[in-house]
């Protein structure tokens, strides 16, 4: 194990630290959930990066997911023409793509990943893997059944996983709420999954099997880390039992394919909206703190970068050298870290993928790592839709939502950068995960 492998496994102690130093009530924190919770984890990144077969399994997965993908460009392609060819691609006519263009290339993959989940899911496909997941983190973990289904759904899915567990959201107690709303923004959603993908895939070839084996690991972790902040002081009405997924079936399949398809087109105007909303007020903060910095500057003797990605990429910093980023490229990781908490993972993924073109990250590992931490819904906007949207199937729970939502977000910030240094804990020039069959990036 090299240096860097170390300090990732000593950042993964210290972010655990960190969670217990910040605990509610540490003497009511369930001993069994962090350790199962960690031992899983930690199972999981044995089975992902060391053993051949897992990294078999992940690399299949990478093409399948990429085979998909192609397909899923067949009706943007029809209705975009060639605003819709990736970078590099030539039509039959020989006309030439146009470059990336997150509208025309990203957000279609959406509609149709989300009509494709719609479609496992009348199939019956879905639910059994959720349950499978769900009866692993009850038995191992000693959650409680509707915090298993949630965890195991999100693995899958985004907001909607709530819909799994209505009937029982009722009665919900506080920790339970925190769980639900950290393990929903550290993990993400397929068809926003697939969108990262589209970003990243010509400069990160094997960026699905990242992607799906961070959401995997990030489950465990977000239950790990709400567990340390929020400890369970209740009994909830689900303790040890096993809850099936509640879920309103379509009559049919096409109607699920269209229900599919119009709750993607309703995810990609939230996601719009969020961007031109947030993107323009982060553009006039960041055009206040130039104002303010250009009269503090003079007097602290040297110039500092006054936006507030910057500012908060300071505040990172530190967290990312735990991670195991390497020095030199440890200042452009924290600011892309920095930056999906306030202008959401979709930007800092782009960031990322610029990184890279550019030429700016020196290291691998820098990337593999960047990837895993940038994995989740832990931003501000993430927060206000998650809280939003769960208080809409149960009102009578809207405050406590709102009480415990701050430290949901710390855990989920808190899983996600767990699972990154799971990652960094195992990453190796000879691992064929990180590269596929070439040890190149």
């Amino acid at each position: 194990m090299g240096i860097y492998n170390l300090i990732s496994f000593s950042g993964f102690l210290t972010l655990l630290i960190f969670a217990w130093l910040l605990s509610e009530n540490r003497s009511s924190i369930n001993r069994k959930v962090v350790l199962w919770g960690v031992g899983l984890q930690l199972l999981m990144g044995v089975f992902i990066f060391v053993l051949p077969a897992g990294a078999r399994v992940f690399l299949f997965l990478n093409d399948v997911v990429i085979q998909v993908l192609e397909a899923a460009s067949a009706g943007s392609k029809f209705v975009f023409g060639r605003l819709a060819f990736p970078p590099g691609e030539t039509g039959p006519a020989g006309e030439s793509s146009l470059g990336f263009i997150l509208a025309f290339q990203g957000f279609p993959t959406i509609i149709f990943f989300s009509a494709l989940v719609s479609v496992l899911y009348f199939c019956n496909i879905m639910p059994r893997i959720i349950r499978a997941f769900a009866f692993v983190f009850t038995k191992l973990m000693r959650v409680s059944g509707m915090e298993s289904l949630v965890a195991a759904s999100n693995i899958f899915v985004g907001i909607e996983s709530a819909l799994t567990v209505k009937p029982y959201l009722k009665d919900m107690t506080r920790s339970e709420a925190c769980t639900i709303l950290a393990v929903g923004m550290s993990t993400v959603s397929s068809n926003v999954l697939a969108l990262y993908v589209m970003t990243l895939r010509d400069t990160f070839p094997t960026i699905a099997a990242h992607l799906i084996s961070a959401s995997l690991l990030s489950a465990p972790a977000a239950l790990v880390i709400s567990k340390l902040l929020v400890p369970e002081q209740e009994t909830p009405t689900t303790l040890g039992v096993r809850v099936q997924p509640y879920y309103e079936k379509e009559r049919t399949l096409f109607e699920a394919i269209m229900n599919g398809a119009n709750a993607g087109v309703q995810m990609i105007v939230g996601i719009v909206a969020l961007l031109i909303a947030v993107l323009g007020l982060v553009a006039l903060i960041d055009v206040i703190l130039g104002g303010v910095g250009s009269v503090i500057n003079p007097w602290l003797g040297f110039k500092l970068n006054w936006s507030l990605a910057s500012l908060l990429g300071y505040l990172c910093f530190p967290f990312t050298l735990l991670l195991g980023v390497p020095w030199q490229d440890a200042g452009p990781i924290a600011g892309i870290v920095a930056e999906r908490a306030v202008v959401t993972e979709v930007v800092a993924y782009q960031d990322l993928a610029a990184l890279i073109n550019s030429g700016q990250i020196i290291h691998a590992r820098s990337v593999v790592i960047a990837t895993y931490a940038l994995c989740g819904f832990a931003h501000l906007a993430s927060m206000a839709i998650f809280v939003g949207g769960i208080s809409a199937l149960t009102h009578e729970r809207r405050s406590l939502l709102a009480d415990v939502s701050w430290r949901a977000l710390l855990a989920a910030t808190l899983a996600c950068l767990l699972t990154a240094c799971v990652a960094g804990m195992f990453y190796t020039n000879q691992t064929v995960i990180f590269f596929g069959s070439e040890c190149e990036c």
